[in-house]
Formats: structure tokens, sequence, C-alpha cells
């Protein structure tokens, strides 16, 4: 089983490199987070964002896996799905995709809390996607949920009834304004009724079958190593593991069945939400590279912070992760600039240095090496041999920081505009 990991705070690009590698695998499979997740494909010029589905969703012959370790909002994976026939009428999801039992439902009050809390001073505010995702794994870590299995037991519609009733008591001691419970109610059992097209089952022996068979498993991960909800900036992170080790939990492969560890990050940083974001760009350059990149959130729309490549949290990313390829996206973003920056270190206020850092101190000092910019439209180039002298000496710097080899440059959104680097 090979693994797709973000190795920044998401928004790195894995669904177009899943997209471009998932025919070469007979399953997908989706190991974390829920409909908070964003990835984007362009496909035949037209350009789709996934939420919860598998990026290999689009491969003829590949199945695709909705894990264990994810929750699963049905009411979203409908409007998903129908989506998905309306921009690409050959998919077939009722019979190349299968869902965990064991996979948590996302209730139509997590939403709700989930704005409460975010509205809320006597909460912290992270600036969440407000989708409920925290408040359906808190419910899981407590033993109060309820999975993609139960919606087949003859109680179902009444256990979700009084979860849903508990927690409008909740809310309606607030200031909030809530919809109509029956409303809410009606559209999430639809959605339940419509989730029951699809093949729900004990995916973690589907899985270890298949690779008892010799067959090729690709893991996606959502969100991104910084966001982990252990190794990341917390408290700024998501609610599950985004690392490879998730990716075994989540999915319940053992470790040792795990090949390579494709680790995604662009040629800068970004982030959405409140957090900790060392070599943020505050200037009209930032602005520059947002528009440039179009930098807004493929889930919400929201305008993503813009940073300089940060060494430090790349390296501990890549040290958590256990990568053993770095892809490499957004450089054609970067051409055209005079100059780019990437942050080596941080100098700290005891004055001592530090390489590697999960951690990122608000009130350590980023130290910036400045790099030769490269010009010319990159996108058409076939041959990494053809690319820029400039970013060949970006490449190289990069490669012998990281330690590990970037072994493919995305140059472009398009699925074909990436070159596989002689790096390994």
């Amino acid at each position: 089983m090979d693994i797709v990991l973000g190795l920044q705070w998401g928004d790195e690009g894995k669904g177009k490199f899943i997209d471009l590698i998932s025919e070469d695998y007979h399953m997908t499979a989706r190991f974390n987070g829920g409909a908070n997740a964003g990835h984007s494909i362009e496909r035949n010029g037209k350009r789709i964002t996934l939420k919860s589905l598998p990026s290999g969703i689009f491969m003829k012959g590949v199945q695709n896996v909705i894990g264990t370790g994810t929750v699963l909002d049905p009411v979203s994976l409908r409007k998903e799905i129908l989506n998905l026939k309306q921009f690409d009428e050959t998919v077939d999801p009722e019979n190349n995709l299968m869902i965990s039992k064991k996979a948590h439902l996302v209730l139509p009050t997590h939403r709700l809390l989930d704005c409460f809390m975010e509205d809320n001073p006597d909460y912290t505010t992270i600036g969440t996607t407000r989708n409920g995702i925290a408040q359906a794994y808190s419910n899981k870590i407590l033993r109060q949920n309820l999975r993609v299995g139960d919606i087949d037991s003859p109680d179902f519609q009444n256990r979700v009834e009084q979860i849903l009733e508990r927690d409008y008591r909740l809310l309606a001691g607030g200031d909030m304004v809530l919809p109509l419970l029956e409303e809410i109610s009606s559209e999430f059992f639809e959605a339940v009724d419509f989730l029951k097209k699809f093949t729900r089952t004990e995916t973690e022996l589907v899985l270890n079958t298949a690779l008892s068979e010799g067959k090729k498993i690709l893991a996606e991960g959502s969100q991104a190593a910084m966001l982990d909800i252990d190794q990341g900036t917390y408290p700024y992170v998501t609610s599950s593991s985004t690392t490879a080790a998730g990716a075994c939990v989540g999915l319940g492969v053992s470790p040792k069945k795990v090949g390579e560890i494709f680790g995604i990050a662009k040629a800068y940083c970004t982030r959405v939400g409140n957090g900790m974001f060392p070599t943020e760009i505050f200037d009209n350059l930032g602005e520059e590279i947002r528009q440039k990149g179009n930098e807004f959130g493929s889930n919400t729309g929201r305008p993503r912070r813009i940073g300089w490549l940060d060494l430090p949290a790349l390296r501990y990313a890549i040290m958590i992760t256990g990568t053993t390829q770095v892809i490499l996206t957004k450089a054609d973003v970067l051409s055209g600039m005079e100059s780019v920056a990437v942050c080596t270190h941080y100098e700290l206020e005891d004055g001592n240095m530090t390489r590697t850092s999960g951690m990122l101190p608000e009130n350590a000092r980023p130290v910036l090496k400045q790099m030769k910019g490269w010009e010319g439209d990159i996108t058409a180039i076939q041959d990494s041999s053809n690319l820029p002298e400039e970013l060949k000496a970006f490449l190289s710097f990069l490669n012998d920081e990281l330690g590990v080899p970037i072994t493919y440059l995305s140059t472009g959104p398009g699925r074909d505009e990436i070159l596989k680097l002689n790096n390994k």
C-alpha cells in the first residue's frame, strides 16, 4: 500500500497527483477527515472539488474506498455524488465506491454545534470549515456517536432523533438562530436512504484481502501533516490523524504493508484559518501570489494566507510521516519573480537556532535565504532538462536540505502539467 499525504497545512495539490497516478492502482482509499477536505481536480478543461470521495473515482476499473477513519456526512455526500454525475456522466460510484460500516456519521446538529462554538467567545476560535467534523470526532471518542453500519438497525431513526433533540436543547440556550428540527431531520434521512445505494462493508477486510492477492492500493489523506491532531500546530489543527500512521489506523492495514509515502508540498506555503505561520507574507506580494495561484479554499472559498516555503516545518513533516518521495507543486506561480525566499531555520529568543520544528514558536524569527527567481512559462515544458537553470538550482537546494528526493514537479493546474524528475 502506498500513501499520498500533504506536508504543509493542506491545499498542496494532492487531488491532482492522486488523479494522475491512481490508474496504476487497483484501489484508492480515503483514510481520514470528512467534508471539510477539498481536493480539486482538473479534467477536460473543467474543475471539480471532491470532498469525501477518493480522488480515484474517475478511473475505470479502480475501486474506491471511504475508510473507517473518516467521518461521513450523508447530506454532503449525496450532493457531492449528484454534482459529480453532472460533471462527468460516465462515473459510476454505485459500482466503484464502498464505504466502511465503521466510519462515523456527521449528524445535522454537528454542523450547528460547530458554528455555535466558532461564534461563541467562550470557546477557542480556530477558523473551522463549519462542517461539524470536530463534533463528530469528539462524539466518536466519547462513544456517543452513530456509524454507517447503524443505518440498517431498526432503531436507527429513533436514535438519531434522540441525539438531534438533545443537541437542540443545548443549542436553544444560546442566541443562535436555528433551522426547524423537522427540516434538517427530513433532509438527513432522505440522504441516508440515498446512501443505502452504495456498498457498505468491513472495508479493512476488503483492503487486506486485496493486498494478499498482490493488488496495489493507494491510500489518500485529507488535510496535511501540520494539521495532524497530535503532531500538528495545535490547537489550530484538524480532528484526525493525517500522517502515514493515521493511514494504517484509518484503513486497518498494518504498517508492514506500507510501501512508498508520497509527500506533497507547494513551492511556497499557505494555510487557512488561524494559527502559527512564521513565514507569512503581509505585503502586496502575498496578494499577488494569492491571485496568481488562485489561493482560495476549494471548499469554502476563503482566501488562504500566503508565506514563503518553510523548511523547518517541512523537514518535521517529512520526519513524522516517513515520506519517501516529495512532489513539489505550484512552482509555476513563482515564475517571473526576481527572487524567491526560503526559510532555512528559525532563530529563537535565546539566540539558538533550530532547523526542524513542529511547534513553530510565535516569537521565533524565520531566517530567509533569497534565491534567484526564474523567468518564463514552465507549464508547457515536457522534459525536466529544459527547466530554467534558476529553477533547477532551487530544486537542487531543496533536495540537499530535505534529504528526500523530489520526484515530481507540478508546472501548472492541468492534469498533464507535471514532470517526473530523475531524482530517485
